[in-house]
């Protein structure tokens, strides 16, 4: 392959060497409270996705050893930090690409349903053909689940996915990754009469504007949740406040906030897109500004969910769990 090939994981051909490699190769997680830990695999739907608590354990302090929880290099993190950089990724999609990449079934399932279909069509519009197109994205998949083999063994570049940014979007830069490779050797071996001269690419919107419309899209949305709502988020997310802790500030039980959080996500999403598509966007379009990288969106979420808030709720709670921290 090309050096365009991401890191790679080795995938097990048996239960006992899942284990062994796993006994071997995990990364220290005691520092991180198993509640939070417990939080983080619950959230992330990790059982459904066919990996068990150890394993999803093992995932989270791989990644986070390899970008030390997202501080500079040499920076020792604490338990807080370690919690809110874990509660950044998207820890769904990373439990799914790592299921895959140790090859189970339900995983590829899943995977197959979300992301067939969307690879596909970008896929088709990278080399203008639907063969060719239908053809990158069935070697992608390939590669995918591990039918490459180094040393006899087989290997998934799904294993490097660290959950910083959308599991799509990181599936797109990938299958681009592929096209130029494939394009450079079918080039080089192509005789010169044979090569035609590329037709223009259409324009498209600068890379600036679809983050504005994004970055509009997001405060619009946050500018309309309720206080309590905005309270849960800032908690939860900025604060690294475990369901609990949440739990006895609003004195209900910690289900009712777990719930309450997964349904305001999932609410949060339906804004997002509604309120990207009437800003001028596809749905195909919205749904792709979705899995922007948030370190590229100049928007401080603190400062959204502590404006406009209610005195009576901000200074009774807000004010008595929010942190030193002034951005994501």
């Amino acid at each position: 392959m090309a050096s365009s090939q991401p890191d790679d994981l080795v995938l097990p051909l048996s239960t006992a060497q899942e284990s062994t490699t796993t006994r071997h190769h995990t990364p220290d997680l005691s520092e991180l409270p198993k509640d939070v830990l417990r939080e983080l695999w619950l959230t992330a739907e990790a059982e459904t996705r066919g990996l068990t608590f150890e394993e999803f354990g093992a995932v989270l302090a791989s990644v986070g050893a390899k970008l030390n929880h997202g501080l500079p290099s040499g920076v020792q993190p604490d338990t807080a930090q370690r919690a809110s950089f874990f509660r950044s990724l998207h820890l769904s999609e990373l439990a799914l690409a790592h299921s895959c990449a140790l090859g189970r079934e339900v995983a590829w399932d899943c995977f197959f349903s979300l992301y067939r279909a969307p690879l596909t069509r970008a896929a088709v519009a990278m080399t203008g053909s639907a063969n060719l197109g239908h053809d990158l994205a069935d070697s992608l998949y390939s590669e995918l689940y591990g039918l490459r083999q180094v040393d006899g063994q087989r290997r998934s570049p799904l294993a490097s996915y660290s959950g910083r940014g959308s599991l799509l979007g990181w599936l797109r830069t990938i299958l681009a990754q592929r096209h130029v490779d494939r394009h450079r050797r079918t080039h080089r071996e192509a005789p010169l009469e044979t090569v035609d001269v590329a037709a223009q690419a259409p324009s498209v919107a600068p890379i600036d504007l679809e983050l504005t419309r994004l970055k509009h899209a997001i405060v619009r949305t946050f500018q309309d949740l309720a206080p309590e709502d905005r309270f849960l988020l800032a908690s939860y997310f900025l604060d690294s406040q475990t369901l609990l802790q949440i739990s006895r500030v609003l004195r209900v039980h910690e289900a009712t906030i777990s719930r309450r959080l997964k349904r305001l996500v999932a609410d949060l999403r339906k804004q997002l897109l509604h309120n990207l598509q009437s800003g001028g966007l596809s749905k195909r379009a919205a749904e792709e500004a979705l899995g922007t990288d948030p370190r590229d969106i100049e928007t401080n979420l603190r400062s959204l969910l502590q404006t406009s808030q209610t005195s009576s709720f901000s200074d009774k709670t807000i004010s008595t769990t929010t942190k030193a921290s002034d951005s994501l």
